[in-house]
């Protein structure tokens, strides 16, 4: 038997979660390996929305752009009446971005894409995923997880100090545990397949017998691939075929037109939704992300994108205690997650039942731009806040000046592994600098300038305040200025201690 050295995080699955904390944990420097059960990427198109608070987490990837020059934003829907005529609508709720929400709709991305792009920026920072390698079981302790995997070269043991189940809704992880998986199936199978065909226009999203659960059938086409996606619900005990010959029949049938042909069949699958959420996601040194910890079904486009910002919350945090954090900063991931999904499984689940009614608008809620943590561990107000952008919350995004005359976004000051510290007003905030840590002042005298009034406007700060800006992008803490020295302690709790001059 092999023995492999050890790594910080074996990372089972990867899927969108798994790509996501790779690549978080990579630009940080912490040791992993990444390994994935099937022999091929997932090919498939299913997870297809890319939601605006992902967005800003893609962005911070670096993948960002690459993800747009492949997608394209949700096409206008055509919705057919019995008779052959037909209305043109959007069911997603149209928002202009705004200094602090810069991106303000969905972008469709087909899964296998989003995923190849995520390898592809892993390839750049030295990683790859291991394909063909299983996990088939292990051992936990106080001091990390003793793991057993089958590959093509033959049994492997690895030691890994935590170990992440990213591995779907099957997860091995999860079984071995033997932690809960409660909720509910909804009653409700359907099909999704990826398919090129002829006889409908590129340039909408097409439904058909909407509202009746029998004849109801969706054939979207998925941008720059010359692919559409057809889903449709299905009799739930009876046997489905996703041939060529099977899908062209069920369009013809459903769609009452003979004009559509169905020319080849990339990716399809047959899948009863459920809506579960694991009884804990974390047991010792071993943690649960994505699809492992939460499943829902896909109306409103959540599941993908509850996934990756699993991942890239616990990626940080696993960093920092792999460089010397305290080891209860782990816990904050559960605490912080766990109630987010729970939150999702409601909406989705709701989205459903107006789907069922033949409802199909999407508005802000989908967003995900308003989640946070205001009840987190690791949410510091001093003084408490209330009507305003709290600790815990998203930090907006605003446009400023550096004391250069060069245009900034705050983006861009978070983008990278790093805390961000932004002490408003005329004087520096009084933090000592340590590693990790970009100091900036926003001020008349500093070295970034809110001209245009917008940082102010989205934090309400006073002169002498403080806001202290996570890896992740939300607000771990806001101070006053006579609460300024309560950062020192908190920086500590999240493992920035000062150094100590030599």
């Amino acid at each position: 038997m092999n023995e492999q050295c050890a790594v910080d995080v074996l990372i089972c699955g990867a899927g969108a979660a798994g790509l996501t904390l790779a690549i978080d944990l990579a630009r940080r420097g912490v040791r992993f390996r990444l390994i994935e059960k099937n022999h091929q990427p997932f090919h498939g198109s299913r997870g297809k929305g890319i939601q605006p608070r992902s967005q800003e987490i893609f962005e911070d990837l670096g993948v960002l752009d690459r993800l747009f020059a492949v997608g394209g934003v949700y096409p206008t829907e055509r919705r057919y009446r019995d008779d052959g005529s037909y209305i043109d609508a959007d069911s997603i709720e149209q928002t202009a971005a705004t200094s602090s929400e810069p991106y303000s709709h969905p972008l469709m991305v087909p899964q296998f894409l989003t995923e190849q792009v995520l390898r592809e920026r892993l390839l750049e920072l030295g990683h790859r995923p291991v394909f063909g390698c299983e996990l088939v079981g292990f051992q936990h302790d106080a001091d990390g997880v003793s793991v057993q995997l089958i590959s093509g070269d033959g049994p492997q043991n690895l030691r890994a100090r935590w170990l992440v189940g990213a591995d779907g809704g099957r997860s091995f992880v999860r079984h071995a545990l033997a932690i809960g998986f409660p909720g509910k199936t909804l009653g409700v199978r359907a099909l999704v397949a990826d398919v090129q065909l002829s006889g409908l226009c590129a340039d909408y999203w097409h439904r058909f017998g909407e509202g009746d659960s029998q004849r109801q059938i969706m054939i979207c086409p998925l941008a720059r691939t010359g692919l559409f996606q057809i889903q449709g619900p299905v009799p739930l005990d009876a046997d489905v075929d996703l041939s060529v010959e099977g899908l062209a029949a069920m369009v013809a049938q459903r769609t009452g037109r003979d004009d559509i042909q169905v020319h080849a069949v990339s990716w399809a699958s047959a899948y009863s939704m459920n809506a579960r959420l694991a009884d804990t996601y974390r047991v010792g040194q071993v943690f649960l992300v994505g699809d492992a910890a939460h499943i829902h079904p896909p109306t409103g486009g959540q599941g993908l994108n509850t996934s990756v910002q699993d991942a890239y919350n616990l990626g940080w945090k696993l960093a920092a205690v792999a460089g010397g954090a305290p080891q209860a900063l782990l816990d904050s991931y559960e605490e912080e997650r766990r109630p987010v999904a729970a939150s999702v499984l409601g909406l989705a689940s709701k989205l459903l039942d107006n789907a069922k009614r033949g409802d199909m608008r999407r508005g802000k809620e989908v967003f995900q731009l308003d989640v946070g943590y205001p009840q987190s561990s690791i949410a510091l107000a001093q003084p408490a806040r209330d009507g305003v952008v709290c600790a815990g919350a998203r930090a907006p995004d605003a446009r400023l000046r550096g004391a250069s005359g060069a245009s900034w976004r705050l983006f861009e000051l978070f983008r990278g592994a790093h805390w961000t510290l932004l002490g408003y007003g005329a004087t520096p905030c009084a933090v000592t600098p340590r590693p990790g840590l970009q100091i900036h002042h926003v001020g008349p005298q500093g070295d970034v300038i809110d001209d245009l009034g917008q940082f102010l406007r989205a934090y309400a700060l006073a002169a002498g305040d403080a806001v202290l800006v996570r890896p992740d992008g939300y607000i771990g803490a806001i101070v006053a200025s006579h609460e300024i020295e309560r950062l020192e302690g908190y920086l500590s709790q999240v493992g920035l201690p000062a150094v100590m001059p030599e």
